[in-house]
């Protein structure tokens, strides 16, 4: 089991996050290809090869092609969004918020799974980049998609948890 290995390659040191990562792993809060996309985009979002890998190999048997294929572009699609509209809401000329963005998002309107689970992992991959602008449009459409704030919110644990076995494997 691969969530058994970044536990595994998790140093001592970080106890809770390996106590953290096997709670989320086993969570119920959310669909398994809710926990399972989130768990890629963020993993993918980290840009730590060994997590990458070791959730991916995981994933493969928890999401379907579609799905799979959804997380990744969840995780690069919000790589670009998250910069560019961090930047035009901290600029100090508020002028920018004003001007198209001019940047292809198609993925956005049809990423091959249900709304309200794109929405979820690009809300956790968010959360990861700090875009406080996008958190909230995320956070906004997945109250009106019907998602709790206890799945809201398991999604951004999802996000700290892998950002945290990431930076302990890295520093290693």
């Amino acid at each position: 089991m691969t969530i058994d290995t970044l536990k595994s390659l998790t140093p001592d040191y970080a106890k809770d996050i390996k106590l953290n990562l096997s709670t989320l792993a086993n969570d119920e809060s959310l669909t398994d290809q809710q926990k399972w996309g989130c768990l890629l985009a963020c993993a993918m979002n980290t840009g730590n090869a060994t997590v990458i890998k070791e959730i991916e190999e995981e994933a493969l048997d928890n999401l379907s092609e579609e799905a799979l294929n959804a997380a990744k572009s969840a995780a690069s699609i919000m790589a670009m969004n998250n910069i560019y509209y961090r930047f035009t809401h901290i600029a100090t000329n508020k002028e920018y918020t004003t001007l198209p963005a001019k940047l292809r998002m198609n993925v956005i309107g049809n990423p091959g799974v249900d709304r309200a689970d794109f929405e979820l992992w690009s809300l956790a991959v968010s959360a990861l980049n700090g875009c406080g602008m996008c958190i909230d449009a995320h956070e906004a459409t997945l109250v009106k998609e019907g998602v709790s704030k206890d799945q809201i919110q398991t999604a951004v644990r999802i996000a700290a948890v892998i950002n945290a076995v990431a930076v302990a494997i890295s520093a290693e």
